[in-house]
């Protein structure tokens, strides 16, 4: 069964797309990801194993089951590369490890530029915080380098990453070529509501990471919820008769998002992909729209900055 998809600028993006940062094995856990009917993939240079990534994709695109057009890979610019000049060559690094002619989207990571030429992924001080870009390029230098990816034909469509409003809103203002997604941490704990109304308004399709409340990070506090045990998702869960992480993924599909969980296993995979035989209701929507509130008056973000 072919997975539902939003449009996504020029593409269609399945709704429930395969993280790969973090991964054991990355390459034997997109093969599997493949085999079990994935076919959007988010991977990230600074990921650091898009070399191996890119070595499933050939084995798994030789084999003749599918072809290039029917997978939709996105992978993103991390903050060294910010200056304009220095763009095309890390998108063209990406698609030599992903062994690939083009992305289908290509998104800036994070809003902030980095230090370039000091090698490693992430240049710090003496004192061990992030060295920021002694000449930091304005939003406008690094998107109109990303333009000219489109333009070339190596990325079909372009967008953001932890990017907020004003953030956005400043891209919007020098575009040619418009963000056609953003990529945010979204869960019932932290809904980024305001951010999905805005990218609404603006036909920019919206991609939830951490959407089941991220379980496996190594930096959870002791006193955050788990929304994998919550009472309220578990309720919701038991009323369908299906997994609370499928509620969970339901939730971002049924507002018309895409998610990208990322498991390293088979039978995960698998549940995360079957939540198109339910829906939910109106009142397990407000449930989930209001669970937040447990956590104080915004909720709270797993991935904090």
């Amino acid at each position: 069964m072919s997975t539902p998809t939003i449009k996504c600028g020029v593409s269609q993006m399945p709704v429930v797309g395969f993280g790969t940062s973090r991964t054991a094995d990355p390459g034997a856990e997109v093969e599997m990801a493949i085999n079990a009917g994935y076919r959007h993939f988010d991977c990230a240079s600074c990921y650091e194993n898009e070399q191996e990534i890119g070595l499933a994709f050939t084995k798994m695109l030789s084999c003749g089951g599918i072809k290039r057009e029917d997978l939709f890979i996105t992978s993103k610019l991390w903050g060294t590369n910010h200056r304009g000049h220095l763009v095309e060559a890390a998108c063209d690094k990406t698609l030599s490890d992903l062994q690939l002619d083009y992305l289908d989207l290509y998104l800036i990571h994070w809003p902030i530029p980095l230090e370039p030429g000091l090698g490693g992924r992430d240049p710090n001080d003496h004192n061990g915080m992030p060295l920021i870009d002694s000449k930091p390029p304005p939003f406008s230098e690094t998107w109109a380098a990303m333009e000219k990816l489109v333009e070339s034909g190596k990325c079909k469509n372009i967008g953001l990453s932890n990017f907020n409003i004003d953030q956005i809103q400043e891209i919007l203002d020098c575009a040619e070529i418009k963000p056609v997604n953003i990529q945010v941490e979204s869960h019932p704990l932290f809904p980024n509501t305001d951010l999905l109304e805005f990218c609404n308004k603006h036909d920019i399709s919206f991609v939830s990471f951490g959407p089941l409340g991220s379980p496996g990070r190594s930096w959870r506090k002791e006193e955050q919820l788990s929304l994998l045990h919550d009472e309220d998702v578990l309720k919701i869960a038991q009323k369908h008769g299906v997994s609370a992480g499928q509620v969970l993924l339901r939730y971002q599909v049924d507002k018309g998002n895409a998610v990208i969980p990322k498991t390293g296993t088979l039978s995960r995979m698998k549940e995360n992909l079957n939540v198109f035989g339910f829906s939910l209701d109106s009142s397990d929507m407000d449930c989930l729209n209001n669970l937040y509130k447990k956590a104080g008056p915004n909720g709270y973000r797993y991935f904090d900055l």
